[in-house]
């Protein structure tokens, strides 16, 4: 998405809500590794820290390959995308990223070597659980909830642009969508503080304490269950073929890799060497639709509040390139499948991830 101008602002979470699962595309893999859990956070240290509950006797579930390597490339920082069990275009890049860092034949396929490098080799009754139960912690639980608006006028009058709901939330906190945790529960159950829910492995992280964070960073990391701490990136390479952002490091070696979504007919990527100019966390957004060819002739200049249904999600990434950067999106399940306004495009997490690893005078280049 092309963009005027970003600047950092606190997002201000209050309020709680009490949200119904209803069934859905139970394709979405139902399973889990038996193996107990690494201990998790205490709920009582941290707000948003989710306790992990013992697997009920005589558990349906029952380990899948799929669901496993997405969140072992995950945790890995080779993001498969959405963590659904559904084998597509981003699990194979990952896998295929995976395998480029691991000096492993760039299939694409999850195959045994691939299976003993992601998983380190253990036997897999041993590896860390693909799902587990957690408990909603009353302070992740808060809102405020928001019903957005389509325009982005409408939307600008909104105090921020926070999720429509706690599934919603949930959902970006596991790293999947709110039709997987659907699937990954029974029919009719309830989401809300207290609940037990069935959940993707994605690890806690506490909230960072960063020393001037006046944008609520640290808090925004540890609802997306993003470490503060990550490897530092030298380059980056946004490849249009392979549909991903590749990270290196000084020696060149590829430390991490994201699909993204990148470029249109009407904006294309812009192909060449760019540079990093500094990253914003929790942006407003600057809506100028003089630089959208689709928007409608009765829009105004707005100024949107932050949060992570906002137009560039919780990050901005600035680039070299006039009114061009890397960002999230309030729409996680698009990544890699739908075209952008010329910029590119990462699930909230995986910006906020990358948010980490890069700095000003970071070197990205664009290829087609």
């Amino acid at each position: 998405m092309r963009h005027s101008s970003v600047f950092i602002a606190a997002v201000l979470l209050c309020g709680a809500c009490n949200v119904a699962v209803t069934d859905g595309d139970r394709s979405a893999a139902q399973t889990t590794n038996t193996a107990t859990p690494a201990p998790s956070a205490s709920a009582t240290a941290d707000p948003f820290a989710f306790t992990v509950m013992p697997e009920p006797g005589g558990s349906a579930f029952k380990p899948e390959s799929f669901l496993q390597a997405q969140v072992a490339l995950d945790r890995a920082g080779f993001s498969p995308g959405v963590v659904d069990g559904k084998a597509g275009m981003s699990f194979t890049a990952a896998l295929k990223g995976f395998q480029a860092a691991k000096g492993l034949p760039e299939t694409g396929d999850y195959d045994s070597r691939t299976a003993d490098a992601l998983l380190k080799g253990q036997a897999r009754r041993d590896v860390p659980p693909t799902t587990w139960l957690v408990r909603v912690p009353d302070g992740f639980a808060q809102g405020p909830y928001f019903a957005l608006p389509k325009g982005l006028n409408e939307q600008a009058k909104l105090p921020a642009l926070g999720y429509r709901n706690l599934l919603e939330k949930l959902a970006e906190r596991f790293h999947t969508t709110p039709e997987a945790l659907v699937a990954m529960n029974a029919k009719g159950a309830k989401v809300g503080p207290g609940a037990i829910i069935r959940v993707p492995a994605i690890p806690n992280q506490p909230v960072a304490r960063i020393e001037g964070d006046e944008s609520g960073w640290g808090t925004t990391l540890a609802s997306l269950a993003v470490a503060a701490d990550q490897p530092q990136a030298d380059h980056v390479v946004v490849d249009k073929s392979e549909g991903v952002l590749k990270a290196f490091d000084k020696d060149n070696r590829l430390i991490a890799q994201f699909p993204a979504t990148m470029g249109s007919s009407h904006d294309p990527l812009p192909v060449g060497s760019w540079t990093i100019k500094g990253v914003s966390r929790n942006p407003v957004f600057h809506y100028n639709p003089d630089l959208f060819w689709d928007s409608s002739s009765k829009d105004e200049k707005a100024v949107l509040k932050p949060g992570p249904n906002g137009p560039v999600g919780i990050v901005w990434i600035d680039l070299s390139k006039a009114h061009y950067g890397i960002h999230g999106t309030p729409e996680p399940k698009t990544i890699g499948r739908t075209e952008s306004h010329g910029c590119i495009r990462l699930t909230n997490w995986d910006a906020a991830r990358l948010a980490q690893m890069v700095k000003s005078g970071v070197k990205a280049v664009f290829q087609l």
